[in-house]
């Protein structure tokens, strides 16, 4: 049997990929550090998953605990950690990667990778689910509408409180620079330069952040010009000491806390296209994602080297995704 491997399934929301996994009847093997060995074996005997503990401290064993998986998620962050060296053991175990990083960082490795996973065989997949996910679905659609798209404005609406692993990766890899793409080149931006979006509701301030979507829009879609913003609702960033949070949002905090995402696509001719994306909160849409992911991955929908969600399932992967709906305005 393929199998599938989850390292961080011991986290909030490696933990409910591997529910969903499990679900879709995935060979599933749970994997993390041995100070998680308890919270592994307890999903794992639940779930009846096998369980593997190795750290990233050594490549060698990465490599050897790889052995006889088919695909592998990496549910650990911060990925600014943990999506180098998995990414290089999987290349040379020949194992294809997954992974749902919203960090820049993690799709720069996965770009310097790419001729070596090629020539392995092997697939980087990271953003299986999250914003890369959804915004590239998003993206790929609205680009679709348009003759010669040339710039792509796009933004999420975050709703609902943060995971203590979100925001522990959020506190230790804010981005030094405010960034946009311009003429295919990643360049800096004012970081105040607000702009309204409409998701839905009338138009909300949206503020510009860098998004890994700058880099796997692009490769997509290969639209020039993209610049990536986010409103944030009341109450979604925590104050006082992230790692005094809970795990994450409970099951009824997240079903009253919908994501939205709103885009603009400009033509050659300066004409302007709309759409919006309307899906459940992103710690469910991510798990649910990632999962299905591997699920397709597992399948046979591989292409050797870097990929993004959009560009290998197509734009229409996130609207196999719960209630998940694309509206042109």
């Amino acid at each position: 049997m393929n199998t599938f491997m989850i390292y961080g399934a011991a986290g909030y929301t490696g933990g409910m990929a591997a529910e969903h996994a499990a679900s879709a009847g995935l060979g599933l093997v749970l994997a993390g550090r041995e100070q998680n060995r308890a919270k592994l074996e307890a999903l794992a005997n639940r779930l009846g998953a096998a369980v593997k503990l190795f750290s990233l401290d050594e490549p060698d064993a990465i490599v050897s605990s790889l052995a006889g998986i088919t695909v592998f998620l990496n549910a650990a962050g911060p990925f600014a950690n943990t999506a180098e060296p998995l990414m290089s053991a999987a290349i040379r175990a020949g194992v294809h990667y997954l992974d749902f990083s919203a960090e820049l960082d993690t799709y720069r490795e996965a770009l310097a990778l790419d001729g070596q996973a090629r020539a392995a065989g092997v697939m980087l997949l990271p953003g299986s689910g999250g914003s890369v996910a959804m915004l590239g679905s998003l993206a790929g659609h609205a680009v679709a509408r348009v003759k010669n798209a040339r710039k792509i404005g796009i933004a999420l609406d975050v709703a609902g409180t943060m995971s203590r692993g979100s925001a522990i990766s959020a506190s230790q890899n804010i981005a030094p620079e405010t960034l946009q793409l311009l003429d295919g080149e990643l360049v800096t931006r004012e970081a105040n330069a607000l702009r309204d979006f409409d998701f839905g509701n009338g138009a909300l301030s949206s503020f510009p952040v860098t998004l890994p979507d700058l880099v796997t829009i692009h490769q997509a879609t290969g639209v020039p010009d993209i610049e990536t913003y986010v409103h944030v609702n009341a109450g979604s960033f925590p104050t006082g000491d992230v790692k005094n949070l809970p795990d994450g949002p409970s099951l009824q905090e997240r079903e009253a806390s919908r994501y939205h995402a709103a885009i603009e696509v400009t033509d050659e001719n300066g004409a302007v296209m709309r759409s919006i994306l309307d899906t459940v909160n992103g710690y469910t849409f991510t798990a649910l994602a990632a999962a299905e992911a591997a699920r397709r991955v597992l399948a046979g929908e591989v292409r050797p080297g870097f990929q993004t969600p959009a560009g290998l399932f197509g734009h229409d992967f996130a609207e196999t995704i719960a209630d998940t709906r694309i509206v042109d305005l």
